[in-house]
């Protein structure tokens, strides 16, 4: 499924800083991140690198220290307390590591599901059977979550996310715990879904696996976008192409300040170190850096 149209989320030069009283740590960094509409989309880094406060941020639930964040037009720093509810009730919905924090153990599939429809006062049996069948467990509805394997709860926790109809789907590490196996199924569901309702999912995950289930990969290094993957096939490229190596291609990415994170191994393999000088030319239309001797 192609974007309808671009920039439903827009990060300009985000600053996050987290104070205690005896230190200062900033998780982002001046990061910009445009996301597409419709797109399913993954946020990988290492921990530490701000993954988890950017999507905490495009949840509501966290406050930039500096810049914008803009949802479907909408700066979410200028919301007030009451519209802020309102965005997390109506706009996003998330999806949990932990389905603890999703489930309730003593219901079965289908009471998790549409407890949360009552308690919103927005009840539809008929659209909670519709997403049960999506995911895959209408001949398991009426199980309870112990008969459930990992792979169905996180189904069930899926569903519950898209209960309130969102805009936008939130997912922090949906895959972390579960096998390989289970984790290219869920992956499958959530492009399902999003060809089905057309919603935004960005995912949150540590794995680089998962860029081969997804329209692009932003990695995050230091609290700033480093490097983007894409699917070649986006630009046009033959699809007769089969590994992850040929059908992917990973981009740089250029600040508003002109900055660019070279690729660790890219360091390594010149022998450029930490604070190291490198003298920089444009060269047929190309940038060329070269390690200098000081």
């Amino acid at each position: 499924m192609k974007n309808e149209s671009t920039g439903i989320i827009e990060c300009d030069n985000l600053v996050k800083i987290y104070k205690t009283r005896d230190t200062e740590v900033m998780a982002l960094q001046g990061l910009d991140l445009t996301i597409n509409r419709a797109e399913l989309m993954a946020i990988i880094g290492a921990s530490g690198s701000g993954k988890s406060t950017l999507l905490n941020i495009l949840g509501g639930l966290d406050i930039p220290t500096m810049g914008s964040v803009t949802v479907d037009g909408h700066d979410i720093r200028k919301f007030t307390r009451i519209e802020l509810a309102a965005y997390k009730r109506d706009t996003v919905g998330f999806v949990w590591q932990n389905n603890a924090r999703n489930l309730i153990p003593y219901l079965t599939a289908r009471e998790n599901i549409e407890v949360v429809g009552r308690i919103g006062g927005n009840l539809d049996k008929e659209y909670c059977a519709r997403l049960i069948d999506m995911i895959g467990l209408s001949n398991r509805k009426k199980n309870k979550l112990g008969e459930l394997s990992g792979g169905e709860q996180q189904r069930v926790a899926i569903a519950i996310s898209l209960i309130n109809k969102p805009k936008i789907l939130l997912a922090d590490e949906p895959t972390g715990a579960v096998d390989s196996r289970t984790s290219t199924s869920i992956m499958g569901l959530f492009e399902s879904l999003r060809n089905e309702f057309g919603i935004t999912i960005v995912i949150v995950s540590h794995d680089q696996e998962i860029a081969k289930h997804v329209d692009r990969v932003v990695a995050i290094r230091d609290g700033k976008t480093s490097s983007e993957i894409l699917r070649t096939e986006l630009f046009g490229n033959l699809a007769s192409l089969s590994s992850f190596e040929d059908d992917h291609l990973e981009l740089a990415v250029v600040d508003r300040s002109g900055r660019v994170q070279i690729p660790s191994e890219i360091l390594e393999e010149l022998s450029i170190e930490n604070k190291s000088k490198v003298r920089i030319d444009a060269e047929n239309g190309k940038i060329s850096i070269y390690p200098v001797d000081m």
